[in-house]
């Protein structure tokens, strides 16, 4: 039978570690937490579970979690986000296959809460999540904020029942905060990747995040709920090709 390390990077998480780490317990065999230096009552919280816990400088998602990885004592990887907990059919489904391990690397479906209702559509849900793997068949990569875990050729992925419940975001405030602060991220990681930007780029993605998630996803059968969501990814996926577009000007544009 496998033994599993559960993984989870944190920062300033007390909201929601304590769900996280509790929804884990008889299903991880060790958990590791890699914070980067919280400031709130995250480290306490830890500390009343069985974990360890490594404390180390963000580097940007996905190093941060590939960092994660090298300090897990066994190759069998679950991979939790601080806001994440495993919902007890899942919990079910990783118990059963811990002594049936089949596949390289398993998905499931993550069931997204936003101001206190689980969406169903605005492309928030099944919203499949490769989280269970061994570590040896890949690695965090693509984009330093929506990264992904990329596995080696040839690998199998089998699917779990089960949802990973996830709090993305505390408030309709925090989620304008964050999707805002997102959008910075993303194209300055576009930038750095080589990305171009023109004129029209920033509104005719602005225009396809609202119409794709409002219309071709049903966030409109959301409600009100489905509504805000849909705005905020049009006018993140707007503010994150004008902010590329700027920085494209100023590399282009001769030094002083």
């Amino acid at each position: 039978m496998p033994k599993i390390s559960a993984v989870i990077i944190t920062y300033n998480e007390e909201m929601f570690i304590g769900k996280c780490l509790a929804s884990l317990e008889g299903v991880a065999d060790e958990i590791v937490v890699v914070d980067s230096f919280s400031t709130d009552r995250t480290e306490e919280i830890c500390k009343q579970y069985n974990v360890r816990f490594v404390k180390h400088a963000f580097e940007g998602y996905r190093d941060q979690k590939n960092f994660a990885l090298r300090q897990a004592s066994y190759r069998s990887i679950l991979s939790l986000d601080a806001d994440e907990a495993l919902s007890d059919k899942l919990r079910e489904s990783i118990l059963a296959i811990k002594g049936n391990w089949k596949y390289d690397s398993y998905v499931f479906n993550r069931r997204n809460n936003y101001c206190g209702k689980w969406i169903q559509f605005s492309g928030w849900y099944p919203d499949r999540q490769l989280r269970l793997f061994r570590a040896e068949d890949g690695s965090w990569g693509e984009l330093n904020l929506h990264e992904r875990f990329i596995l080696s050729n040839g690998s199998s992925i089998g699917r779990l029942n089960g949802d990973l419940l996830h709090w993305p975001f505390t408030s309709v405030e925090d989620h304008v905060e964050k999707m805002g602060r997102f959008a910075i991220i993303g194209a300055q990681e576009f930038h750095k990747a080589g990305k171009k930007a023109y004129f029209f780029t920033p509104y005719l993605h602005g225009f396809w995040g609202f119409f794709r998630t409002y219309i071709i996803n049903g966030g409109f059968l959301d409600g009100k709920n489905g509504l805000m969501i849909c705005q905020q990814y049009g006018k993140s996926a707007f503010v994150k090709y004008k902010h590329l577009r700027q920085l494209n000007k100023k590399k282009a544009s001769p030094q002083e």
